[in-house]
C-alpha cells in the first residue's frame, strides 16, 4: 500500500486538487497575461514561466455579490479537525461507540460528539468537498485568513480577510460607535492588516467576565484627563498630517480611538457577562469569546468582523482519549459555545429586521483535515489536504450539504457546486465577502509593489468564485455605484442590507 506521507510521493488522491496551473499559487497564466505574451510572438515564449500544463485564458465574470449579511463571525479551528471524525463522518471499526452516528435527513453526524450542533443541523451548510493546498500550519493558517499563498510576493503584505472588510466598512461606522470593526476573541489571528494601515489590524481581546481591565486608568479617571491633555497640548499638533510619516498619524489615530473606549459604559458592558451566561456556554475560554461576540453583534457599536479561535486540534497522538482528550475537548468546547451563539442571535431582533443570525454569516474553518481510516501508530490522525467548512446564518441556506468524499474521505467524489471542482481557500474568501456585499473583484492600486492587489487574486481571471450554492439570494445583484477609493471592480451587489 502506498504511503501517502511519504515526502516526495504524488498521487490522485494526495495532490491538492488546485483548479489552475500552479499547484500552490494559482493560474501561471490568467486572460490578461495570455495576450501579453501572445503579442509578444515566438519570441516571447523564452520569457514566459515554465508551464507543465495547458495555457488557460478565460474571460472575467462580473461579481457575483449577495449582500446576505450585515456582520462574519469566522470560527477558526487551530491545529486542523479531523474532517472524517466531524462533519464528514466515516464510520468505521476505529469509531468510538460514544460518537453515536445519527443521520439528519440524509447527513451522517456524530451527535454523541456534538449534540447540540446536532439539534441545529437544519441551520448548518456543509462544504465537504474542500482542499487544502498545503499540509504545513504556519502556512495554511495565513492562506486561509488572507486568501492566498503567503510565499508570494504580494502574500507577504496581504492584509486579513478582516482587515479588509475593516478598510471597506471603516466609513460607515458613525460617530458613538467606538469599537474597531475587526476585533479577534481567545487568541491572535495568523495574519495582520498587510500594507494597510494599522487601524484595520484586529483588536485582540481576552474574554473575561470582569470585562477589559484596561479600560480604566489605575490613577482614576481625572488624573487620566489630565494626563491625556497634556500629552495633547505637547505634541499634538506634531501628530496631525506629520511631516514625520503615516506612523505617527496612525498613532494619533490610535490614542483617540482608545481614549473613545475608556470610561465609556456602554463599551464595558459589551465585555462584561454573567455567571449564568459562562456557565450555559460551556465555562471555557472559547465559549467566553462566544458570549462577548454575541455582545458585539448585538451592541452594534462598530464591530463587522469577528474571529473566534479554538485550538486543540492537532489530535497526531490519542485521537479518542475520552472523556476530555484528543477531539473530545475541543469539539465540546466548539458544541456548547457556537449552538448557544447561534440560538442567542436567533432570539435576537436585528439591526434591519429579522433576527441577528439572519444578519451574521458564521463560517467555522480550520487549516487541513486528519489522515482516514484506521489510526496512526500513535492512535491519532496526521495531516490530509482534504477537509471541511461550516457555515450558517446571514442568508445561508440551512440543512444542506455542499460536495461529497470518497467512502474512505480521502479525496473529492462529487463537487457539489457549480464549478465541478474541489473549493479551495479563495473560493471561500469570495464567499465571505460576497456575503457581506464586498466586490471580491476588487484591484486596489496602493500596494506598494505597484502591482495591483486583488482582494481574492485570480478572481478575475474567473478561477475563484463564491460557492453561492450555500447563500440565499434574496433579490439579484445590483451594479454598485462605486467602487472603493484607489481600486476597480467588474460588478458589484446591493448593500441595502447594511
Amino acid at each position: 500500500m502506498a504511503n501517502h506521507l511519504e515526502y516526495g510521493h504524488e498521487c490522485e488522491v494526495c495532490k491538492p486538487q488546485r483548479p489552475a496551473n500552479s499547484p500552490l499559487v494559482g493560474p501561471v497564466l490568467g486572460r490578461r497575461n495570455f495576450f501579453k505574451i501572445a503579442g509578444a510572438g515566438v519570441a516571447g515564449y523564452f520569457l514566459t514561466p515554465m508551464l507543465n500544463t495547458e495555457v488557460v485564458a478565460k474571460a472575467p465574470a462580473d461579481a457575483m455579490v449577495y449582500s446576505t449579511a450585515r456582520n462574519c463571525i469566522l470560527v477558526f479551528l487551530n491545529g486542523a479537525p479531523s474532517h472524517v471524525d466531524t462533519f464528514d463522518l466515516k464510520v468505521g471499526t476505529w469509531t468510538p461507540a460514544n460518537f453515536n452516528p445519527t443521520t439528519y435527513n440524509g447527513v451522517l453526524f456524530p451527535q454523541g460528539l456534538m449534540p447540540n450542533l446536532a439539534a441545529q443541523i437544519d441551520k448548518l451548510a456543509i462544504i465537504r468537498s474542500l482542499r487544502a493546498p498545503a499540509l504545513v500550519h504556519s502556512l495554511q493558517q495565513q492562506w486561509v485568513q488572507i486568501a492566498r499563498s503567503p510565499a508570494t510576493q504580494l502574500g507577504k503584505i496581504a492584509p486579513h480577510i478582516g482587515s479588509v472588510v475593516s478598510m471597506e466598512f471603516e466609513a460607515q461606522r458613525r460617530p458613538e460607535q467606538k469599537l474597531p470593526v475587526f476585533i479577534s476573541l481567545n487568541g491572535n489571528p495568523q495574519a495582520g492588516p498587510g500594507y494597510f494601515n494599522g487601524r484595520h489590524a484586529a483588536f485582540n481581546v481576552n474574554a473575561s467576565p470582569n470585562g477589559l481591565g484596561s479600560l480604566v486608568n489605575p490613577d482614576g479617571q481625572s488624573r487620566f484627563e489630565t494626563r491625556y491633555r497634556m500629552l495633547q497640548s505637547l505634541e499634538g499638533n506634531l501628530r496631525g498630517n506629520s511631516l514625520l510619516g503615516g506612523e505617527v498619524t496612525t498613532m494619533s489615530d490610535f490614542y483617540e480611538r482608545s481614549r473613545g473606549m475608556m470610561y465609556n459604559p456602554a463599551v464595558d458592558a459589551v465585555f462584561k457577562f454573567t455567571t449564568t451566561d459562562q456557565q450555559r456556554y460551556g465555562s471555557t475560554s472559547f465559549g467566553n469569546s462566544c458570549i462577548v461576540a454575541r455582545n458585539l453583534v448585538k451592541a452594534d457599536a462598530g464591530t463587522r468582523f469577528i474571529q473566534l479561535n479554538l485550538g486543540g486540534w492537532d489530535n497526531h497522538s490519542n485521537i479518542y482519549a475520552a472523556p476530555n482528550g484528543g477531539i473530545y475537548g475541543p469539539c465540546r468546547s466548539l458544541d456548547v459555545g457556537l449552538s448557544n451563539l447561534m440560538t442567542d442571535l436567533a432570539a435576537t431582533q436585528g439591526v434591519n429586521g429579522g433576527t441577528l443570525l439572519d444578519e451574521t454569516l458564521i463560517v467555522v474553518v480550520g487549516e487541513f483535515g486528519r489522515t482516514t481510516g484506521a489510526l496512526n501508530n500513535q492512535s491519532g490522525r496526521d495531516h490530509y489536504f482534504q477537509h471541511f467548512a461550516v457555515l450558517a446564518g446571514g442568508g445561508v441556506k440551512g440543512g444542506r450539504v455542499i460536495g461529497a468524499t470518497t467512502d474512505d474521505g480521502r479525496s473529492v467524489k462529487e463537487p457539489g457546486w457549480s464549478q465541478n471542482r474541489a473549493i479551495a481557500n479563495e473560493d471561500l474568501a469570495a464567499t465571505i465577502y460576497s456575503a457581506l456585499g464586498i466586490n471580491y473583484l476588487t484591484i486596489r492600486r496602493d500596494d506598494p509593489f505597484g502591482r495591483g492587489f486583488e482582494y481574492v487574486p485570480f478572481a478575475n481571471d474567473g478561477y475563484w468564485v463564491p460557492v453561492t450554492e450555500v447563500l440565499e439570494r434574496t433579490s439579484a445583484p445590483k451594479p454598485r455605484a462605486g467602487m472603493t477609493p484607489g481600486s476597480t471592480g467588474r460588478r458589484g451587489g446591493d448593500r441595502g442590507i447594511r
